[in-house]
């Protein structure tokens, strides 16, 4: 069986391994195989040859994937094309029973190498899997680069051997790329992601099954990577102080002002992805006394997302630690004030005018969480500060309108595609030219 099938069958007995081995010690045991082989790979790869192939991208990875990655892969999918860099795309990924979004670059998707450069849409962690599963041979000769995300000021030490296998590293923020900076002296190059959103119409707020006359705050997280990261638990213990007892009580003026409903009381709604059942008997515990809370489950297309974005009237993230951002910066798009930590890669695009910035304290992890290790730094947010901007976008129309107003021309000033795809584009161009 070849490398591939191998990890293709190791994917798939995955939902059985979790049933009687921790999500985390799987992760391990996956990424210490995985890094052992980072020398004999390295050892088969050729320099790049620049006269060998034509000047352009071959983006790799797993570009239908319905999470941030596959969203991420995407993205950086329009920044070439707006930069007018030939590409084609190689679909990459390990089987799984994952949804699918769909390929808007499916028309160049090809299984060869078309041009000089590789673009590896693929975590750290496993970074060596598409040079064992597609051949070396696939990336010898070329000018490999990785897209890389990460979300903390210390880059594991476990990773750092997998940037043998990158000549160059890309990041969606300044925040990641000075972080990898600390561990190699190989170029890193910071490509933001533009913000494209696409709400459907048809998901308003009755296809959800949320009330329309409640002002909604709407909090996200994976069970499966980043639940502690993303602080759900902050977001509802933040929604009890500023709403336990009182989650009926009407504001004096409806707190989405431009909207004109009636607003007569509040809610408060958890997206939810891949949760397990212990996560989920800690969140019901956790919003036990509660009333008004709306849990939405499962895979939903991005679009779906969107909607539900906007059909909520605040966002609300108290991240531990972001490496972008994405989810903020599109609710801020679609009109949807944010409250947020106020650290981390969010800070590039957000700031006090335009957004409820809670204040935070930096502390040590103290339990080991996947590649988040004990004694690495996240901030810890101040929850207290965080009910006081619930209620104040809840019961102060114009500060709520403002925000919102503001918000919206940030992100169309600073995370256009215009910026990300010149970037793109020279620096190819400086690639071939110094070869």
């Amino acid at each position: 069986m070849s490398t591939g099938g191998v990890l293709g069958a190791a994917e798939k007995l995955r939902p059985m391994l979790k049933k009687v081995i921790p999500q985390s010690v799987l992760s391990d045991l996956k990424a210490k195989a995985i890094l052992k082989k980072v020398p004999e790979i390295k050892n088969k790869i050729a320099p790049f040859d620049r006269a060998a192939r034509p000047e352009g991208v071959n983006l790799i990875g797993n570009i239908k994937a319905p999470t941030g990655l596959g969203q991420s892969m995407r993205l950086v999918g329009e920044i070439l094309q707006a930069g007018g860099v030939p590409f084609a795309v190689q679909p990459w990924v390990v089987p799984t029973d994952a949804a699918t979004e769909t390929d808007p670059f499916a028309s160049l998707e090809t299984d060869h190498d078309r041009y000089g450069i590789n673009l590896i849409h693929v975590n750290p962690s496993e970074f060596p899997l598409p040079f064992l599963d597609l051949g070396t041979r696939r990336f010898s000769g070329h000018y490999n680069i990785a897209y890389w995300l990460w979300e903390l000021q210390e880059f594991p030490e476990a990773w750092i051997p997998c940037i043998r296998l990158a000549d160059e590293i890309w990041t969606p923020s300044g925040f990641i790329t000075d972080t990898i900076r600390k561990v190699t002296d190989k170029p890193v190059c910071t490509v933001p992601y533009p913000v494209k959103t696409d709400a459907d119409p048809a998901w308003d707020r009755k296809r959800f099954g949320l009330p329309e006359d409640r002002f909604l705050f709407l909090t996200m997280y994976d069970g499966g990577s980043g639940a502690v990261r993303k602080n759900p638990a902050g977001a509802i213990e933040a929604y009890r102080k500023a709403f336990a007892g009182r989650e009926d009580a009407a504001p004096e003026s409806a707190g989405s002002g431009e909207s004109g409903r009636k607003i007569r009381g509040s809610g408060l709604v958890l997206k939810v992805h891949e949760e397990t059942p212990q996560q989920k008997e800690q969140r019901e515990k956790l919003c036990e006394g509660l009333e008004h809370v709306y849990v939405i489950g499962g895979d939903l297309p991005k679009r779906q997302v969107d909607a539900l974005t906007k059909d909520c009237d605040a966002l609300v993230s108290l991240h531990r630690a972001e490496g972008f951002g994405l989810v903020m910066a599109e609710a801020m798009q679609l009109g949807t004030p944010v409250i947020a930590t106020g650290w981390s890669a969010n800070t590039e695009f957000m700031d006090d005018t335009c957004a409820c910035m809670v204040p935070y304290t930096l502390e040590e992890i103290r339990h080991t969480s996947g590649a988040f290790r004990k004694g690495m730094r996240w901030a810890s947010p101040d929850i207290q500060a965080a009910a006081g901007f619930m209620r104040r976008l809840y019961t102060d129309t114009k500060f709520y309108d403002k925000i919102k107003r503001t918000a919206f021309q940030t992100v169309r000033d600073k995370l256009s595609l215009a910026v990300p795809a010149e970037t793109a584009a020279a620096r190819v161009k400086e690639i071939f030219r110094r070869g």
